[in-house]
């Protein structure tokens, strides 16, 4: 499915002048198995060596060494690409069409491999144990359909962070190219001029908890904060607990964590777990369509 996806939206080769001995689609197809099946680069390398079947899926004629996903990694998972693969695979399951409810959220992931023990009895003062490993953590927010939990964008970052200012910018990335009708999100995006943003400007419906600045019995005097107090959609806004199985399903599956250390790479290594997700999420529906016909 990734190799197939690749190949509506990839070249074959990045240069005129490559050697041409290995196809862009199918060096994508072996990082996306790599982020599945939790290796590295030696490591699925060393697989499709022992699994020819694997190979011949996606038509290798000689087994890339590792450095060569390595070094094609940087390339695949650049954002501009990575939007193309993600916007593929929603059309190949939307099929074109509006996505009802959608969702926002985000969540951190680990960027370490120290033992919890270890951190735990790790501490400068006496009988004090340390509970904290890094302050620094890699940051994934998306916007996933309710319906099927497809992510329909994402954006990485570094945490800890607010999340109330990186609701504009992830949420119109998304409906340039997404018809949404409503959106939901926890007190965490609670403004103002998030509502506007999706009412006035989008014409989607936004829903969430006025909940943001001191405890008040007092009305907001803003438009649509104030509407969230008095009318607030009790029932449509409790599909919002779906965020939990969305990022149950990416840690589970993928790893609660990423392997690269720089910040630039931890941002492709998080894109790439995002298209991973929705490829298995493609393949449960042509599989399940199949099964129907």
């Amino acid at each position: 499915m990734a190799y197939a996806t690749a190949q509506n939206v990839l070249p074959a080769y990045a240069h005129r002048f490559s050697p041409r001995k290995f196809t862009l689609p199918q060096l994508f197809a072996c990082l996306v198995l790599k982020t599945f099946l939790k290796l590295d680069y030696r490591g699925i390398a060393t697989l499709l060596e022992d699994c020819p079947d694997l190979a011949r899926r996606i038509h290798l004629r000689k087994i890339p060494h590792f450095t060569t996903l390595q070094k094609a990694g940087p390339k695949l998972r650049r954002l501009p690409v990575a939007n193309r693969l993600r916007l593929q695979t929603v059309q190949a399951v939307l099929k074109k069409k509006k996505v009802s409810l959608a969702a926002i959220d985000s969540a951190g992931l680990e960027a370490g491999h120290i033992s919890a023990y270890f951190v735990r009895r790790r501490s400068r003062v006496p009988d004090l144990r340390q509970t904290t490993q890094y302050t620094r953590f890699p940051k994934l927010a998306v916007i996933w359909d309710c319906r099927n939990h497809l992510i329909l964008g994402a954006l990485t970052t570094r945490g800890p962070s607010v999340d109330v200012n990186q609701f504009r910018e992830l949420f119109q990335s998304v409906v340039r190219k997404i018809a949404l009708r409503s959106i939901l999100a926890d007190a965490g995006y609670d403004s103002e001029a998030n509502h506007q943003c999706a009412r006035d400007e989008d014409q989607v419906e936004s829903i969430i908890p006025a909940k943001c600045g001191r405890p008040t019995r007092k009305k907001s005097s803003r438009k649509y904060r104030r509407l969230m107090q008095t009318r607030f959609p009790r029932k449509k806004y409790g599909q919002r607990w779906q965020v939990e199985t969305v990022f149950s399903m990416i840690k589970r599956r993928l790893g609660c964590g990423v392997h690269a250390r720089s910040y630039w790479a931890q941002n492709r290594e998080m894109l790439l777990m995002v298209l991973t997700h929705n490829l298995a999420i493609l393949l449960l529906v042509k599989e399940l369509f199949y099964r129907a016909g």
